[in-house]
């Protein structure tokens, strides 16, 4: 038998009211006799056939349960919800679902993300960050003294890779099917390490490297420091160069060509990717490149594809990421050294 609807009720008491006996109106809504004979009951009672106010099924967890679900999830912010569910009892030492685990958490605002990847950062490094560089002496720059930094950094761009942002349209159980699976190449294929340096008003470089191995000192000194920087910092003068803490650039070689050539160095906290403005630069030419219709083949073709971006960068967004520099200082101080949304 089917549970009749409000509608459905107001129908069968037009048919009663219509003169049609219980057990016909029975038959036609098929219901049992008695469904009908009890909703003229309330009707005449409660002037109503209109459910009543039901207190629903009984939580199976307490108030403190949940507290204590939650709690447990804040300080082990990587605690799955099966895990979390095997470990909590519900009322009656009843067991909970990992779903009921998820509800719990939506209801006190905690949502499963994706968790920002960044360097792992010592106490040595946090303090580094904190006090060495930015709160004794750079917190207080103005605007005009970042616009006189030139920002350097390498990257390295491969023909495939597995960007985290893509997203697929499917219906459940349409993982595996060819149409749904973005397929790529867990190496890369080609790939080549890119040079480059941005200040307030330019860009210098780009410099490629096809070779796979690692840059030493004697590479970066001749095809970047003499090649770029220097004839750079000559031309402009009262230029501070930015560059991080990787074995070519803290190299005993490479601190003696800097200076001799009279180019001067600001210090900079080892594993701090976030503070520095170019790196934003390098996700711009990465979206554009995931964005050309012909994607490149090999490495020259990846080398026109990113050189051209490269000289078309807006001086304007060059501006903006030179002008956050105070912006990434406040925000290194307020994570006491450690991570920042930068």
């Amino acid at each position: 038998m089917t549970r009749l609807s409000e509608v459905d009720r107001h129908r069968a008491l037009g048919l009663l009211q219509a003169g049609l006996p219980i057990s016909e109106v029975s038959l036609r809504m098929n219901v049992n006799r008695t469904t009908i004979f009890r909703l003229r009951q309330r009707l005449n009672k409660t002037d109503t056939v209109s459910d009543r106010p039901r207190s629903g099924r009984p939580r199976c967890t307490t108030q403190r349960q949940d507290r204590n679900l939650v709690r447990n999830h804040v300080n082990d912010r990587f605690l799955s919800a099966s895990a979390s569910s095997g470990q909590i009892r519900g009322r009656n030492n009843q067991r909970i679902s990992a779903n009921t685990v998820r509800r719990r958490l939506s209801t006190s605002g905690l949502r499963a993300r994706r968790p920002y990847i960044g360097p792992i950062l010592t106490q040595r490094h946090r303090h580094q960050r904190k006090l060495t560089l930015w709160a004794q002496e750079h917190a207080a720059w103005d605007r005009i003294q970042w616009r006189s930094v030139v920002f350097s950094d390498e990257s390295r761009f491969c023909i495939d890779h597995a960007d985290g942002r893509v997203r697929v349209w499917r219906r459940s159980g349409e993982r595996y099917p060819v149409d749904c699976v973005r397929e790529h190449d867990r190496w890369g294929r080609a790939s080549l390490m890119m040079w480059g340096a941005i200040s307030y008003n330019d860009r210098i470089g780009p410099v490629f490297f096809h070779n796979r191995r690692a840059i030493n000192a004697q590479t970066y000194v001749q095809d970047v420091l003499q090649a770029h920087v220097v004839p750079y910092t000559a031309m402009y003068g009262n230029i501070v160069f930015q560059q991080d803490n990787a074995r070519a650039h803290t190299a005993r070689y490479t601190q003696q060509f800097l200076e001799q050539s009279n180019v001067q160095v600001l210090q900079w906290p080892a594993l701090s990717p976030d503070l520095n403005p170019i790196e934003h630069l390098w996700d711009y030419l990465q979206r554009r490149l995931d964005c050309q219709d012909h994607q490149p083949q090999n490495a020259e073709d990846l080398e026109n594809s990113l050189g051209r971006p490269w000289n078309a960068i807006p001086r304007h967004f060059l501006q903006t990421l030179v002008s956050s520099m105070g912006r990434r200082c406040a925000a290194a101080l307020e994570a006491q050294g450690g991570h920042t949304h930068y």
